[in-house]
């Protein structure tokens, strides 16, 4: 079992948590034991009247211990593993709480134990407690055969590689083949007779018609990729331009970029809003279920304790019943018939005390069961809910980061725009030079 430890102080604060029924569905306080009380709140006052006679502000010793989420682990295991820590941490002569709690399907306890060693009014040291714990932990999962967490493996056991799969070409980065793409694209074609009808027909499926770079015609995606539309349709430059038009009369790539950009924002944010909203729905009949499951469970373990003690009173007075009274009780005692209904009583009391804690057993594992199978539709629905939600905030954290690159291009964006401006400038001055070297050599 997963075991976490803490020093702490603040021993009413410790023990509201612990016995907190609000947050948990079942609380049951197991052990108490070197403490006058037997409540938890008055034993953990005793804890901290006796801190003070010391300097010590961290006087208690509380570790959580969490079994995996699929074993029924019986009350004995806990009480094993909290020897364990006591043994090897020196606390075993100190008082200590042992308490139960049931969440969620899945039943873990608490241990604390008060540091101060009363006869000698010291504080006890705990050296390397999260390393000795590991080990206690690591133990326990070997012992009983649980799967061993990632943490807990060796160096060795682990495998220090984990792969991923570049997105390589535009087409994948894009979710379609490129055959698919191209087909969209010619449907659009085949399917307009004018410039306003292709536009929509591409909008429909998600693309953007827009001005490239070197004045011909290009679409944008939702991912921002951007396509030629010679190249996607097959058409040659003149009967594209015929059916589009001029070029110049549409937005940039970057300003149809950006209104993609505030598109994807828009309907990203109100899809997320969606999901949250669905997913919330769906838990509600499971959260009354759950509600339900809770009272009902502790209904059954009251009506438990009552029948056990109801019983238990009953049995203690037949034990009673068997020895004789008066003179009879006094011959009894002389001949050793006293004696021998002593022990029969006493070995049926450990028999009916055993008897008593597997019917407890029983109807706990009985009820963590059905809260596990519950607990499983939460558990499907969360993770759901989780894997559409991240899908969506990946989509809306691609979408920012594009929004954000044109509103701030990079440097060596910069430097070729002025590169390409250069380059511009001088083709321009060498043709107009050409073209006044031939006019002067006209006759």
């Amino acid at each position: 079992m997963i075991i976490k430890a803490s020093q702490r102080g603040g021993g009413r604060a410790l023990a509201a948590h612990l016995m907190n029924r609000r947050d948990n569905e079942h609380v049951e306080l197991h052990t108490v034991r070197g403490f006058v009380s037997d409540d938890l709140h008055g034993a953990f006052l005793e804890a901290e009247a006796a801190a003070k006679g010391t300097k010590c502000t961290q006087h208690f010793f509380s570790v959580s211990l969490s079994p995996p989420e699929t074993e029924n682990v019986r009350p004995e295991v806990f009480e094993l593993a909290a020897r364990r820590i006591e043994k090897e941490m020196g606390l075993e002569r100190q008082p200590m709480a042992l308490v139960f709690h049931e969440k969620d399907g899945r039943r873990h306890a608490h241990a604390v134990w008060s540091r101060i060693d009363t006869e000698n009014m010291r504080a006890i040291n705990l050296p390397h407690f999260k390393r000795k714990l590991n080990e206690i932990s690591r133990g326990l999962f070997l012992e009983h055969g649980w799967n061993l967490p990632d943490g807990y493996k060796r160096g060795q056991d682990r495998s220090p590689l984990n792969f991923t799969l570049a997105e390589w070409q535009q087409a994948r980065r894009a979710g379609k083949s490129a055959a698919d793409i191209k087909a969209s694209f010619q449907e659009c074609w085949n399917g307009a007779k004018d410039a306003a009808a292709f536009k929509r027909l591409l909008e429909e499926r998600g693309y953007y018609l827009a001005q490239g770079d070197r004045r011909g015609f290009v679409a944008v995606d939702l991912q921002g990729e951007v396509y030629a539309i010679l190249r996607m349709t097959g058409q040659k430059t003149k009967a594209v331009k015929d059916r589009l038009g001029d070029p110049s009369t549409l937005p940039s790539v970057a300003e149809t970029k950006a209104r993609v950009a505030e598109l994807m924002k828009k309907v990203l944010k109100r899809h997320i809003t969606t999901l949250d909203q669905e997913s919330a729905e769906r838990l509600k009949p499971i959260h009354s279920k759950k509600r339900a499951m809770r009272a009902d469970h502790r209904a059954e373990r009251a009506a438990l304790d009552q029948r056990q003690a109801e019983r238990w009173v009953a049995e203690s007075n037949a034990r009673q019943a068997r020895f004789s009274k008066g003179i009879k009780g006094v011959w009894d005692w002389l001949r050793g018939k006293h004696s021998a209904v002593r022990k029969r009583n006493e070995a049926e009391v450990a028999f009916k005390r055993e008897r008593d804690a597997n019917e407890r057993q029983d109807l706990i594992t009985r009820q963590l069961a059905e809260r596990r199978a519950l607990q499983a539709d939460i558990r499907n629905e969360r993770q759901r809910h989780a894997s559409e939600l991240a899908r969506l905030t990946r989509d809306l954290t691609k979408t920012r980061a594009l929004s954000d690159a044109l509103e701030k291009p990079s440097a060596r964006t910069r430097a070729a725009l002025e590169t390409s401006k250069a380059s511009r400038s001088r083709n321009r001055s060498t043709q107009s030079g050409g073209r006044s070297r031939d006019r002067t050599l006209d006759p």
